[in-house]
């Protein structure tokens, strides 16, 4: 996966991320399901639509996520046990882009350096890529 861009804004650092390929829904249900027991209280969102607001679903385990119907993206935040901070990935379904979202603090996060941003979360984010496709 490759890093296009990171921005601090509003105490957070925003990136935004081009996967190999556009991804459809199952896939992306794949890497949600993969990455779920890496997060504590992890909550899943979806939206309808573009337009539409994101709602949560309610998840039971990681299982769930893989029968969750068809939307045009999905998101997956809570605390990161393996980056250690909160973190917020949004994937889009049927394109290229996912977003992540950490808040900009710690010695880790706190500029928007794009080097150390990529040091820090490239693997993170090619491991997400890799489980899209069923080889994590």
């Amino acid at each position: 996966m490759l890093l296009i861009g990171v921005k601090k804004e509003n105490g957070w650092l925003l990136s935004q991320w081009e996967l190999t390929y556009p991804t459809g829904w199952e896939r992306i249900c794949k890497a949600g399901a993969a990455v779920y027991d890496y997060y504590e209280d992890p909550e899943i969102l979806v939206c309808e639509s573009p337009m539409a607001e994101n709602h949560s679903v309610n998840i039971q385990s990681k299982e769930d996520i893989l029968n969750i119907e068809e939307s045009s993206l999905m998101t997956i935040r809570g605390f990161s046990k393996i980056i250690k901070v909160p973190l917020m990935m949004t994937i889009y379904n049927q394109t290229k882009i996912v977003n992540v979202a950490v808040p900009a603090d710690g010695d880790e996060f706190k500029i928007a350096d794009y080097e150390k941003f990529n040091k820090s979360l490239c693997a993170y984010m090619d491991s997400v890529e890799l489980f899209m496709h069923g080889l994590g």
